[in-house]
This record gives structure tokens, sequence and C-alpha cells, in this order.
């Protein structure tokens, strides 16, 4: 997913998953290696999408 990552961890579960994935575990490596991934390709992206019509979900404000 693009956009800012953000953690919902009361709206689909009870757990807060931070504190149930260990440290060193080789999924926390595999998050930093596919956001770093998704911000290189970040620019490639948004030349796939319009300049007009609806924004992208990661730049409406929810506010």
């Amino acid at each position: 997913m693009r956009g800012v990552d953000k953690t919902s961890g009361s709206l689909f579960s009870y757990v807060n998953l931070e504190d149930r994935i260990p440290a060193r575990h080789p999924l926390r490596k595999i998050r930093h290696v596919v956001n770093n991934a998704l911000v290189s390709l970040d620019i490639d992206i948004t030349t796939l999408y319009a300049d007009f019509g609806r924004a992208r979900a990661d730049e409406v404000d929810t506010h």
C-alpha cells in the first residue's frame, strides 16, 4: 500500500502487532525492504495516475 504507513490496531484487532512480532523477526526486515522499494518506485507509480479526476487514497485528507 502506498502512502503513510500508519497502523490502526484497534480497527481490526484487539492485539498490537508491534508487540506480537519480535524485534528480530524476519517480517520486520521484509517490511523495511518493501517500504524502501515502494518509496523508490513512487515517482514511476505517480506518473501512471491521471492529472485529473479523483485524488489517490493517500492524498485524501480525512480530517
